[in-house]
């Protein structure tokens, strides 16, 4: 069976002596744990790792799989040139696996590399499995923008890879979990920080790995996650295997979680296909959201589908709309989502049309079509979004940071004709310097120019 097993690792260097000095005592459980899984490892007689980095190459729309015949690295980024190492690449693998990837419609290759070294993100697992005597040719690749169900599929297409070549792979899935753990750790506290590293950790004891694939996007992004989608790959690898799964250790005491698994194959079993469980349960989610719609939404949804599918923008209104919508104007934001990330959003500040529905219709088409961060939207990926739209107020002017909020208000930075606008009460945004450096940096406004400030509230339709 090509598949052999896979294990979960984190990736501190404190915990390498040479980086560490006596620091690495504060997490000797991991420490301890992360020789265990080693040591387990070594007992499965891989003939290749296959690992996956969140800190090699990354690109949001392709996944990179190191090329060459091999790369070295050492912890010289963390004071100590001299604990170094060298690997082999398996070429032949990475080629099959670059293949099984293109026939599964996914964005894989070996374009883009500019440092060939080792990550640490690589490098600590196998200075571990080194010292457990494994020392076997590697595949190393590298997270995505991408859904959680395509890193799934490439993992799926690494074990559809391995079985080609009759290869027996253990895949090392190298991540950390949150880094908002602690007041007094280095990024700091988040509620959501602690909630994460729960989930997470007991989809390892349990071998769920479904929940992999479907935990709350807003709640990873609070929590300053990192190995998330490295697991997904991992349970790709393992799609339609039994496992023993094992929770060695999880520690969060220097205020970013490190939790380490290990998944022994136990042979096949058809039940542990998450993908299909996956799908069918964001159909349902979908479907739920958008038999929930107001009328607001309804409108950005009908103009973009129309676009997209006729390549024209709707003449007419639909029967039966609000009078907010046709007998008022307003500036209005359109939003659009998919799989938990942003997929487009264009808005105007003040109303640039007769009335709120047909600020929606062009701003729908423009979020949709023409937001320049992002590729038009295709006909395929229709069902796949989620709407929100955002109906502002008037901006009033203010004189102070300290008359903004980051829930009620949004902010306009402005400084001669360059404006910057950041909607109100969004993920990730905490703080009200977050959200003036954003809006700023949004207007190609410098901190060093000087600036005026002006707030706004909106009324919300998701």
């Amino acid at each position: 069976m090509p598949m052999l097993g896979a294990v979960i690792v984190p990736h501190p260097p404190l915990i390498i002596p040479t980086v560490g000095w006596d620091q690495e005592r504060q997490v000797q459980a991991t420490i301890d744990a992360y020789r265990a899984a080693a040591k387990q490892v070594a007992g499965w007689r891989p003939e290749v790792l296959v690992i996956s980095s969140p800190h090699t190459v990354m690109y949001a729309d392709y996944f990179h799989i190191s090329p060459g015949e091999g790369a070295a690295g050492s912890m010289a980024a963390f004071g100590a040139p001299q604990t170094c190492l060298e690997v082999k690449y398996d070429t032949q693998l990475r080629q099959e696996l670059i293949r099984q990837a293109e026939a599964a419609g996914l964005q894989a290759g070996t374009l883009g590399e500019r440092d060939s070294s080792l990550d640490h993100g690589t490098f600590l697992p196998l200075y571990f499995l080194r010292e457990a005597g494994v020392n076997c040719p590697i595949l190393r690749i590298g997270l995505s923008g991408f859904s959680p169900l395509q890193h799934y599929r490439l993992g799926q297409c690494a074990a559809k890879a391995a079985d080609k070549l009759g290869r027996g792979v253990v895949f090392v899935a190298s991540g950390d979990l949150s880094h908002k753990l602690r007041d007094a750790g280095p990024y700091g506290y988040a509620p959501e920080g602690p909630v994460f590293d729960r989930q997470v950790t007991a989809a390892m004891a349990s071998g769920d790995f479904l929940q992999f694939l479907t935990i709350d996007p807003a709640l990873c992004g609070r929590a300053a996650e990192c190995g998330l989608r490295s697991f997904q790959i991992m349970a790709g690898a393992l799609d339609g295997l039994g496992v023993k799964p094992e929770l060695f250790s999880y520690e969060g005491v220097t205020g970013v979680g490190y939790g380490i698994a290990a998944f022994s194959v136990t042979g096949p079993d058809g039940s542990r296909r998450f993908a299909a469980q996956c799908e069918e349960q964001e159909r349902t989610r979908l479907a739920e959201r958008k038999a929930a719609e107001d009328p607001w939404v309804k409108l950005a949804r009908l103009s973009l589908e129309a676009f997209v599918r006729t390549g024209q923008r709707i003449h007419t209104l639909p029967d039966g709309l609000p009078q907010e919508l046709t007998d008022r104007a307003a500036g209005a934001f359109v939003s659009l989502h998919a799989h938990g990330q942003l997929r487009g959003c264009i808005g105007t500040t003040g109303p640039t049309t007769a009335s709120v529905a047909w600020e929606i219709v062009q701003n729908a088409v423009s979020a949709g079509a023409r937001d320049p961060r992002f590729p038009p939207v295709s006909e395929d990926e229709l069902d796949q979004l989620e709407y929100s739209v955002d109906v502002l107020g008037e901006p009033e002017a203010i004189s102070s940071p300290a008359q903004l909020d980051v829930k009620r208000y949004g902010v306009i930075v402005s400084c001669g004709g360059r404006r910057g606008l950041l909607l109100p009460d969004l993920d990730g945004v905490d703080t009200v310097e977050q959200q003036i450096d954003i809006a700023r940096q949004k207007g190609g406004i410098s901190s060093r120019e000087a600036y005026t400030l002006e707030r706004f509230q909106v009324v919300r339709h998701t």
